[in-house]
C-alpha cells in the first residue's frame, strides 16, 4: 500500500488564493453549448438556426440524436436529424439538454489518477442527476431537464480542488482529508464557476445550497431536489455517516417538499428504477 501524506493545513486557503489569483485554470463548457444557450434565451432563433450551431459539434449533435430517440424523449416517428429533433422536443428542452449533454466533456482529466476520480464523481452526478429529474416530474413549476442538470453539476466544484490536489501531491494523500477538503471547498467553487459561466441563480446556487441539509425556503426548487437525490444515492449505495443516516432523514423539510416520504428509497421501485435507469444510459453513453 504506498504511503499516504497529509494535506498541508494551509492547501484550502493557498487554492482559494490561487483561484482569486487566476492561477487556477476554471473549466468551462463546451463553447456551442453556451451558444446555443444565448441562441435560445435571446428568442430570435428557430430551428434551423440552432441546428447549425449544433451541428458545429459533430460529437454532440450525434449524442442529441441518440437521446431525441431513447425511451425518455422518442415518438411514433425515428428523429432523423438535429433540425427535426429540435422542431420534435422545442428550443428550450433541446437546449437543456445539450447543456447536459456538454457537462461530460468538462470532466477531463490530465493523468491516470485524476481520471479515475473524475469518473468516479461523473458517475455519482449522473445518478443524483437521474433521481432529480424522477423527483420533478410530480412538482409542478419545475423543469425535469433543468432537475437534471442541477443534479449533473452540483458538484462541480470538486474539479478544481482535485486537479489541484493531483499536481501538488499526486494522490498521495490521506482520503479522509481529501473528503472534507472537497466538502469544505466545493460548494462555494461549484456555484461560483456556475455564475461565471451565467447560469440562471436558480441553477448556480445549487452546489451550495444542496449541502445545506436543514436548509428551509418556501416552495420546493431545484436545490432542493438535488439535496434529496443525493441523500437517496449515498444511502442505496451504502453509505454510513452521520449524514446518510435516514433516522435523520425527517429532520430535513426538502423530502416534504419534493413530496417523498422519508421512508422511501426511490431506486427500490420497480417503475422508477426503469426510468433512471434511461437517464443514467443516455448521461453515460
Amino acid at each position: 500500500m504506498p504511503q499516504t501524506f497529509p494535506i498541508p493545513p494551509d492547501f484550502a486557503a493557498q487554492l482559494e488564493a490561487d483561484i482569486a489569483a487566476n492561477r487556477v485554470e476554471l473549466p468551462t463548457p463546451p463553447e456551442v453549448a453556451l451558444q446555443v444557450r444565448e441562441a435560445v434565451d435571446s428568442e430570435h432563433t428557430n430551428a434551423a438556426e440552432l441546428a447549425a450551431i449544433i451541428s458545429r459539434d459533430p460529437a454532440l449533435s450525434t449524442r442529441l440524436l441518440q437521446v431525441a430517440n431513447s425511451p425518455l424523449y422518442r415518438g411514433r416517428v425515428p428523429i432523423e436529424n438535429v433540425q427535426m429533433a429540435i422542431t420534435r422536443m422545442g428550443l428550450k428542452l433541446v437546449k437543456n439538454l445539450v447543456l447536459s449533454l456538454a457537462m461530460k466533456q468538462i470532466f477531463q482529466a490530465t493523468s491516470s489518477d485524476l481520471d479515475a476520480a473524475f469518473r468516479n464523481l461523473w458517475s455519482e452526478s449522473v445518478e443524483v442527476a437521474a433521481i432529480a429529474r424522477l423527483l420533478c416530474l410530480n412538482i409542478e413549476g419545475l423543469d425535469p431537464e433543468l432537475a437534471m442538470l442541477a443534479g449533473l453539476i452540483h458538484n462541480i466544484g470538486a474539479l478544481p480542488v482535485l486537479t489541484k490536489l493531483d499536481h501538488e501531491l499526486g494522490y498521495d494523500a490521506e482520503p479522509a482529508l481529501i473528503g472534507r477538503l472537497l466538502a469544505e471547498l466545493a460548494p462555494g467553487l461549484g456555484s461560483r464557476m456556475l455564475r461565471e459561466w451565467d447560469f440562471a441563480e436558480e441553477i448556480a446556487g445549487v452546489p451550495e445550497a444542496c449541502v445545506l441539509l436543514k436548509r428551509e425556503v418556501p416552495e420546493p426548487d431545484y436545490a432542493d431536489l438535488v439535496l434529496v437525490a443525493r441523500l437517496q444515492h449515498l444511502a442505496t449505495v451504502g453509505r454510513t455517516d452521520a449524514e446518510t443516516d435516514m433516522t435523520r432523514w425527517e429532520d430535513y423539510s426538502a423530502f416534504e417538499r419534493v413530496g417523498l416520504h422519508t421512508e422511501v428509497i426511490v431506486l427500490e421501485g420497480e417503475d422508477t428504477s426503469g426510468q433512471i435507469a434511461a437517464v443514467r444510459e443516455l448521461l453515460s453513453a
